[in-house]
């Protein structure tokens, strides 16, 4: 996973195409574990990442100065998701993360969109299955964080509590670059953001050259641990001036994952994954464009094999007693977008969004006496956004307004052994025949102040949300109910950035934001299946869930070094979590949710970039995350006990070597991984024993070694070895292993 950090979007794109323009260095960001100071009930996370990048020495093509070493002296950066509104990383008072996508990338290690988030501070990505990762952000997963693809939400209201499976479905190939913001977005992008918001920007067409274009690709990357296969086609030109396109096809086909030493193949583990998407701009002038996109997902049979007869006993772990369960992903978006930008007038500039996000879950189980259960759902989500900007003397102001509208249909059937039909139900894991409505007005002014010497960035927002359910199983009687209900919430922000400098190389932040996030309808609706030894209820009469978080942070960006250090406290109040009933129901313990959860989550976070000889890099970070919530201890309990929040994020690092040569034509690399012992657990992480072990999840050391060379103008290649001594180990909550010794080999052709 590679950070960047201050640099622009043309300089990442040579410093992915390693060898392609001599010189360039690609961008690298690693962690390695520190000593933690906890200090009474503040524990800090210290991360730091050290980031070489180098400028082409021949022409300096990509727009900023450079030595005669051809070291990159001053690179900006600029976000779009932070503000809503282009802006440099260092003038966002915020921790804010540039991650490199498809666009001309070797993909060494990074196979899926959520792979992309490994070592960014504060960051875990969990794995239930091989095909499931869910990051962990500031220590929210699942409903409580939000991914977005070009601006449009992928959350619906039918995403669940803990880790799920949709980030997944967001191809990594089609993918130009993402944008991380960490913590509470929920002032400019609504519901669900509180962890954090990543936004994945789709790959543009090529820029006119002054003739037609055509741009051919074609990618492979192999992997021996993994058994796997993944290859792209990608076509994309400039027809005209104000004509381009590009579109591509991926293909995954991944084998049952083989673990380390001792764990050996996980069997059931493989799935198989068709991707296709395509884009069209039409440029209508300079300041506006007309844009058409697509994205279709297809993941097929991903079994979840922990709850099933084939997990693994890996240091104590317990065995599901389930004989299959496998699920289908579906994923079809469509969308318009028309931009101006330049307008004469009040309004400078209008962003209007249009689109359709269809999804899909199938999950078929069979259980120990082989009986069958068919369970899934479908949501439709139409979306509009306008987006206004306004330059005047009072600030640079970003409003509008956004809609969402679900439709949902679930299903669930019972088979009986001999495959007959033997129930149908109500509704599947959540409500048949609902829908559910998010609309919201958002405003936000960035003011410069003092010359210069002082930014403010307030900003609200009110959010309207409703859903009516015709099919809901009554939790007593088993009978068919309908359920409707309606909130409101508002939440504002105050975000300060104090240049130390007029150039901006260095300044202070600091920033409190209102998070908030709406009942949805697997709040309100789910029964199913919950952790490994749960079934979880209706809940309805639930509330809005709030959050309150403050940070504070440093930002320094010279030659040689670029800085980052930001300590952030968020306030939980009216979490939802699971209660237990007291009652079991086919061998499960009931529970069902109320707004109970109330506690905290904090760190620190800091990354350092530094390069110290124009061939050689070396960098280091880590993470310690901290965080309590209320909760019920035991299944009989009447009383809270504050407890650690699920799956808290245990100390991690990594450290490494890097040397390029002097054109960038040849490249190595020596990394090594480092995570503590996660023995911090909570309830219900001690009752997850198909996926935690007893006392927590094993520490792991691990070393990696990648190389690679652009053998020919239009051809690179790249070979790594992974786990380099076939250690066993898991990421901290996960379903299945990470894979053993693995020899991976990736090659990129761009004609």
């Amino acid at each position: 996973m590679n950070i960047k950090d201050g640099y622009p979007k043309e300089a990442i794109r040579m410093i992915r195409n390693t060898g392609k323009c001599g010189g360039v260095m690609r961008t690298v960001m690693i962690k390695q574990a520190g000593n933690w100071l906890v200090s009474g009930m503040i524990f800090v996370t210290l991360s730091v990442s050290f980031i070489v990048q180098a400028a082409d020495t021949s022409t300096g093509k990509i727009g900023v100065d450079t030595n005669r070493t051809g070291t990159a002296v001053s690179l900006k950066e600029v976000v779009i998701t932070a503000s809503r509104v282009v802006r440099d990383v260092q003038s966002e008072p915020s921790a804010t993360y540039r991650l490199d996508g498809g666009d001309g990338a070797l993909r060494e290690a990074n196979r899926t969109t959520p792979d992309m988030l490994e070592g960014v501070p504060s960051v875990m990505v969990q794995k239930t299955s091989y095909g499931q990762g869910s990051p962990y952000l500031r220590g929210f997963t699942g409903y409580r964080t939000l991914c977005m693809i070009d601006g449009i939400r992928l959350n619906n209201s039918t995403f669940r509590s803990g880790p799920n499976q949709y980030w997944n479905t967001v191809d990594s190939l089609s993918i130009g670059s993402y944008e991380l913001v960490m913590g509470p977005g929920s002032v400019l992008y609504g519901s669900d953001a509180i962890g954090g918001v990543m936004n994945a920007l789709t790959i543009d067409p090529p820029d006119w050259t002054g003739e037609p274009l055509w741009e051919r690709r074609l990618y492979y990357r192999g992997a021996l641990a993994e058994e796997s296969n993944i290859g792209r086609v990608q076509l994309g030109g400039r027809i005209s001036e104000k004509l381009g396109f590009v579109a591509g096809y991926s293909y995954k086909d991944f084998g049952d994952l083989r673990g380390g030493k001792n764990v050996g193949t996980q069997k059931h583990s493989g799935y198989d994954e068709q991707d296709f998407d395509a884009k069209l701009n039409y440029y209508i002038d300079r300041n506006s464009t007309f844009t058409l996109g697509h994205q279709s997902v297809r993941e097929n049979d991903a079994w979840r094999t922990h709850r099933t007869i084939y997990g693994i006993d890996w240091e104590g772990l317990s065995r599901g007693d389930g004989k299959v369960e496998s699920y289908d992903q579906d994923r079809d978006l469509t969308y318009m977008k028309y931009q101006v930008k330049n307008i004469d007038g009040f309004v400078n500039g209008l962003n209007l969004t249009l689109s359709r996000h269809a999804q899909g879950e199938d999950l078929y189980r069979v259980k120990k006496d082989d009986k069958i259960e068919r369970q899934g759902f479908d949501v439709e989500t139409w979306g509009a956004t306008l987006q206004l900007e306004s330059e005047t003397a009072l600030g640079q102001w970003v409003y509008g307004l956004d809609y969402y509208h679900d439709i949902v249909d679930s299903y669930g059937r019972k088979y009986k052994a001999d495959g007959s039909l033997d129930k149908i139900e109500i509704q599947g894991t959540l409500a048949d025949d609902a829908s559910y409505d998010i609309a919201g007005l958002f405003v936000q002014d960035a003011i410069p102040c003092l010359d210069g010497r002082l930014d403010i960035i307030p900003g609200f927002r009110y959010t309207y949300a409703s859903t009516d359910a015709d099919k809901v199983k009554h939790p007593i009687t088993g009978e068919r109910m309908s359920l409707s209900d309606d909130w409101q919430s508002a939440a504002g922000a105050l975000r300060l950035l104090v240049p130390i400098t007029q150039d901006r190389h260095h300044t202070f932040y600091a920033n409190v934001s209102q998070g908030f996030r709406a009942p949805s309808l697997m709040d309100l609706t789910r029964y199913d299946i919950a952790r490994s030894s749960e079934i979880e209820q209706i809940s309805p009469d639930l509330d809005p869930e709030r959050f309150i978080a403050y940070e504070i942070g440093f930002k320094s960006r010279i030659e040689k070094l670029v800085s980052q250090i930001s300590y952030y406290y968020t306030s939980i109040d009216d979490m939802i979590i699971r209660t237990p009933t007291g009652k079991i129901i086919d061998g499960y313990t009931e529970v069902i949710k109320k707004n109970s959860g109330h506690g905290y989550v904090q760190g620190v976070e800091i990354s350092e970039t530094y390069y110290f000889m124009p061939q050689w890099s070396v960098w280091f970070a880590g993470s310690l995350t901290d965080g309590k919530v209320d909760s019920y201890p035991t299944s009989s309990s009447s009383e809270q006990e504050r407890d650690y929040i699920s799956r808290l994020m245990p100390p991690t690092a990594e450290i490494g070597l890097r040397w390029q040569s002097e054109r960038a034509k040849y490249w190595c690399e020596l990394v090594g991984d480092f995570a503590a012992e996660a023995d911090k657990l909570s309830v219900e992480d001690k009752l997850d024993t198909q996926r935690i072990p007893p006392g927590g999840t094993p520490g792991y050391a691990v070393c990696h070694i990648r190389a690679g060379t652009q053998l020919t103008k239009a051809l690179a290649l790249s070979l790594a070895l992974e786990n380099v001594f076939d250690e066993d180990y898991r990421i901290h909550g996960s379903g299945v292993n990470e894979p053993g010794r693995n020899l991976i080999l990736t090659a990129a052709c761009n004609f």
